[in-house]
């Protein structure tokens, strides 16, 4: 069953992506792992510039327990793409994107999926509350489904 593209009004937060030359596979497309990486820096990049997160030294960190990417439209180099983010669930320990990958000047997605990340203490791994600060500072961009 062919998922309806989100558009760009769906989405609060923006990062745009140079693709490269090694993004493409032998089929002349970004390979299907490329987009996952492309949600990571863009999910990664909300908690960076919104919530001040310190990825070397943070004691609390996000690990991803779960990822999904709907490909609706073939992608390649070169093209400058725009990665939309909203969180869809803001848990005591967990947060849930929606992102989707857009061609520049087009509005519906190409791509779309979303990603969790769990939070846990960088030391010992064990789960731990989102500390406030990041809770509040992500919580604009909450657009529940």
């Amino acid at each position: 069953m062919k998922k309806t593209p989100k558009k760009r009004s769906d989405f609060c937060y923006f990062l745009p992506i140079q693709t490269r030359w090694s993004d493409n596979d032998m089929y002349g497309h970004i390979n299907n792992v490329t987009y996952y990486s492309y949600f990571d820096s863009a999910a990664n990049a909300l908690r960076i510039e919104k919530a001040n997160f310190d990825i070397r030294y943070s004691a609390v960190i996000g690990l991803v327990v779960e990822s999904a990417c709907s490909f609706l439209q073939e992608l390649s180099y070169p093209e400058i793409i725009d990665v939309g983010v909203r969180i869809s669930k803001l848990g005591n320990s967990s947060i849930q994107y929606d992102l989707a990958i857009f061609k520049q000047l087009h509005d519906s997605a190409s791509a779309q999926g979303h990603f969790v990340h769990v939070f846990v203490e960088r030391t010992n791994r064990k789960s731990t509350a989102i500390p406030v600060e990041m809770r509040d500072a992500l919580a604009e961009y909450l657009v529940p489904e």
